[in-house]
């Protein structure tokens, strides 16, 4: 795929995916378009040499993988790639209605590891996930998009904190509740939701049980830069990565066996049971190789590939990289590498990677945090503790991670895409 068309695609998706819900659903109609079959977890699975599958948990994390066509499994192991759907927000709370000095709010609660100075003075819009009953008593769920501005969080006037500047630490519960309305009465938010689901058009609607929502910025995502050389957006961490792992899966000619994982909750530390440290990714290796002989001998022909992006030096701030270890943007994607374990990378599997960039002509470049400076995370160390899988941490290098607008290089990601593409044909590994 070229780059302009891949970048295009790129946009559309980041676009369409406010929400790990909406990432996964985006996620899963690429796949059925491309061929794919849905596997239901709790349905009997009877996948066939040569087939194309993908399976959902929790709505908010997917698998997809593809049988190989002649050998068997345990003779030539999985080509995997891993990345994260969910990025740091804000949540509305479980009763979220506060109407100060004649203002409607909501109450949020901070997920993950928010640079939370961005939020202020932006067009805020609510997506996520429903639960609710229809008239006859039966539960459902739905996904909703306000698709507008709906919220602001205004920033106090310089004029009343003449110290902003100096740096004004921000208070959670009290400086971050958005703005959606003027009311001296609080509004039932739960009926506003049902409300926006019938304007969606789910007619049937009694009673909005619960939810999972997020805030997030209208603003769409974007080509920037005099010869257009980045691509700004919110959820590039880690979207950017779901949407490479993807597109390299779609276009990658292979006979070898083909998996990619997107889990949810990297973020706040993926312990759950559709996170990188539950058991969804050991449960469909279970399921489709029982015997656990084959299981452990196809792992140990595998590897598994963890995208998840990278710091690019700052210009204003290049202190804060290893003078050697300065990653640039557009100037390749990043092998990952920390002494103690927090990158699961090792020679083996960074040679792996250098050959196969090498072999596509595309850059390559390395990561190691300043040594009085603690290191990030990843899937990768997770995974690779999970299922036993030699493994690489890579990233593409970007600007603002964790910010609600983020910045990486317009070349960098189609050119980690071919290289996964390559990765997942190669026929040893």
């Amino acid at each position: 795929m070229q780059q302009q068309t891949f970048n295009r695609a790129l946009l559309d998706f980041l676009y369409e995916s406010v929400t790990p819900f909406h990432a996964v659903a985006a996620m899963a109609r690429m796949l059925t378009e491309a061929g794919f079959q849905k596997m239901d977890e709790a349905d009997h699975w009877s996948p066939q040499a040569g087939g194309r599958y993908f399976t959902v948990r929790n709505g908010s994390s997917i698998i997809a993988w593809t049988m190989p066509v002649t050998d068997a499994l345990e003779e030539g192991g999985f080509r995997m790639v891993g990345a994260h759907t969910d990025s740091p927000c804000l949540k509305v709370k479980p009763n979220p209605e506060l109407c100060k000095q004649g203002y409607f709010q909501l109450g949020v609660e901070v997920y993950g590891g928010v640079l939370l100075n961005p939020w202020f003075d932006r067009d805020l819009s609510l997506a996520g996930r429903v639960n609710y009953t229809d008239w006859q008593g039966r539960r459902h769920s739905a996904l909703v998009d306000f698709n507008r501005p709906v919220a602001y969080i205004p920033s106090l006037a310089i004029h009343l904190d003449r110290e902003a500047n100096k740096g004004r630490s921000i208070n959670a519960q009290t400086f971050l509740p958005p703005v959606l309305a003027l009311s001296d009465q609080k509004p039932d938010f739960r009926q506003l939701l049902a409300q926006q689901l019938t304007r969606q058009g789910i007619a049937d609607v009694d009673e909005v049980l619960d939810y999972e929502l997020c805030f997030y910025d209208t603003q769409a995502p974007a080509l920037v830069g005099l010869q257009e050389e980045f691509i700004a957006s919110a959820r590039l961490d880690n979207l950017l990565s779901c949407f490479i792992g993807l597109q390299a899966m779609l276009t990658a000619e292979s006979d070898q066996g083909t998996l990619l994982v997107c889990n949810d909750h990297e973020e706040v530390g993926s312990m759950s049971a559709e996170g990188a440290q539950g058991p969804m990714l050991r449960h469909t290796l279970e399921r489709l190789l029982p015997y656990p002989e084959k299981r452990h001998r196809a792992l140990a022909r595998s590897v598994m590939i963890s995208a998840d992006n990278a710091h690019a030096v700052h210009p204003n701030f290049a202190d804060k990289h290893d003078d050697n270890h300065g990653p640039k943007i557009n100037a390749g994607a990043v092998i990952k590498i920390n002494a103690n374990q927090r990158y699961a990378t090792n020679s083996e599997t960074s040679s792996l990677y250098r050959q196969l960039a090498q072999a596509e002509g595309v850059p390559v470049q390395a990561f190691v945090v300043r040594s009085d400076m603690g290191c990030g995370s990843t899937i990768g160390p997770i995974t690779a503790a999970e299922i036993g899988v030699r493994t690489l941490d890579i990233g593409v290098p970007q600007f603002g991670m964790h910010s609600i607008r983020e910045l990486a290089g317009s070349a960098d990601a189609c050119n980690l895409s071919r290289v996964l593409a390559r990765f997942y044909a190669e026929p040893k590994v």
